[in-house]
């Protein structure tokens, strides 16, 4: 019989049935368990990836992210072909980026978006055509804008005033013309954490509505750029549709003003498309999402008598996210009584916050589950938690693990494919763990993990005196 649910869960976690199933949506189609119980992704179990590289590391199934890769881009191909206009779809970078997932996404159609100048560099390495890349960012340099319009980058999503003229100059020097977008706040809310939305007024991003028409009036006076459309990003791990119908109706006010004195070609309306990080999150299926964002913009040109714009758009956490598992070895248990009587356990895993911060940044939720057998324990109320000198080191907030689980087991954490390794830090020197690729019953390497020698190597005062003041 099921313990009742724990006074300390929250209203959205059930007690499960089997404290070791592999919700769907949640973990990447090939996870499976094994005849002894233990995890295994893409054909490769989870035990011997752990013998070999360690633990904490962070598994990739490539064909997750391709075959999401694939779906995002026929999706909104055949719902803008039905709204007689074209789509194209780039891979937000910022998610996570590699030269080897640049290669995976630029292999399944897509095109790459960037923001900043390493990330810029990694898609040139994986061999990314300058003309598939757009370049984003509220705080472009002055060398990150040279660099880009230098290797001939595809388009640059401007951010403010200050980079138009700055875009001015360097194209004026270099005798070339650029392709922008003018990034536009819709005032949209989306129904997300404060951090995630980008669409509010008050924040960093893009020109207000009412400042936009100016922004592109100057655009077009300067000989060196070439105005290629509108942009806008509600937010992040957003659900349905209807901010993306609104956001879509505010844009394309003004993009039938700014007509009126020339071409508007492109709209792009950004991603933030949520996922299943456990298994009560509900996300939108992408035919849906394509089918109704396509729709809402087909309308809505309609309804002001002008044509469908070739239209854009940027998932990352929507393709990478699930495709994403992460493997720690348990340390230490304890059950933990507080004044209501209530107990939680406390397991600690030897990972924690510099490998995924977005709990202690967003409360975000996540899911855990025993990886390297089948636990025989009743589901027992628990709280995932890392080695980081942080109280706020909170790897999984909530979840029902068996009570079994004792040290030396391995756990794995779905969905963190994305943000997780785009984030990690060396907090308290810990090294930053490796990435591996698995398919067909393969893995490899695609992100070496950093090693203690690494971390000092970057001390300047080992192996010698420290560098004379004021020596930089």
């Amino acid at each position: 019989m099921l313990p009742p649910a724990d006074s300390l869960a929250p209203a959205w976690l059930t007690v499960p049935e089997d404290a070791n199933d592999l919700a769907a949506g949640v973990w990447p189609a090939s996870a499976v368990r094994d005849d002894d119980g233990g995890l295994v992704l893409a054909g490769v179990s989870a035990a011997s990836l752990v013998r070999t590289h360690g633990t904490p590391v962070v598994v990739i199934d490539e064909d997750e992210v391709r075959t999401r890769a694939r779906a995002f881009r026929l999706a909104f191909e055949r719902a803008a072909s039905d709204a007689g206009t074209t789509a194209q779809v780039y891979y937000a970078g910022k998610a996570f980026l590699s030269t080897t997932v640049a290669r995976w996404v630029i292999d399944e159609g897509l095109r790459v978006d960037v923001c900043t100048r390493g990330e810029l560099e990694i898609a040139l390495a994986a061999g990314v055509a300058p003309g598939s890349l757009g370049f984003h960012g509220n705080n472009k340099s002055v060398a990150e804008l040279e660099r880009a319009v230098e290797v001939g980058v595809g388009s640059i999503i401007v951010d403010s005033a200050i980079e138009i003229e700055r875009l001015a100059a360097i194209t004026a020097r270099r005798d070339a013309v650029q392709r922008v977008l003018v990034r536009v706040i819709s005032g949209v809310h989306a129904e997300t954490h404060d951090f995630l939305a980008t669409a509010h007024e008050d924040q960093k991003f893009g020109f207000p509505l009412e400042d936009a028409a100016a922004a592109v009036a100057r655009i077009r006076e300067v000989p060196g750029l070439e105005f290629a459309g509108l942009h806008c990003h509600i937010g992040s791990q957003i659900f349905g549709v209807a901010g993306f119908r609104e956001s879509a109706s505010r844009l394309l006010e003004l993009h039938a003003a700014l007509l009126q004195d020339g071409p508007v070609p492109q709209l792009n309306l950004g991603g933030g498309f949520g996922i299943a990080y456990t298994r009560v999150d509900d996300p939108t299926p992408i035919d849906v999402l394509a089918a109704e964002i396509v729709s809402a913009v087909a309308e809505g040109c309609a309804a002001r008598g002008i044509p469908v714009p070739a239209l854009s758009f940027e998932p990352g956490r929507a393709i990478i996210g699930t495709a994403g598992v992460t493997l720690y070895e348990v340390g230490t248990t304890k059950d933990v009584t507080i004044a209501s009587g209530a107990v939680r356990r406390y397991i600690s895993v030897d990972g924690g916050m510099s490998d995924n911060a977005r709990p202690a940044l967003y409360g975000a939720q996540y899911s855990a589950r025993l990886a390297s057998r089948r636990g025989d324990g009743e589901p027992q109320l628990s709280r995932v938690v890392g080695k980081h000198c942080e109280s706020g080191d909170i790897v999984v907030d909530h979840e029902y693990l068996p009570a079994d689980l004792v040290p030396g087991d391995l756990l794995a954490v779905p969905v963190t494919g994305a943000y997780c390794v785009s984030l990690a830090s060396n907090y308290n020197h810990v090294p930053r763990p490796p990435v591996l690729a698995v398919r067909d019953g393969r893995s490899r390497v695609i992100v070496r993990g950093e090693t203690l020698d690494d971390l000092l190597s970057r001390d300047a005062g080992i192996d010698g005196a420290s560098a004379p003041e004021g020596e930089k």
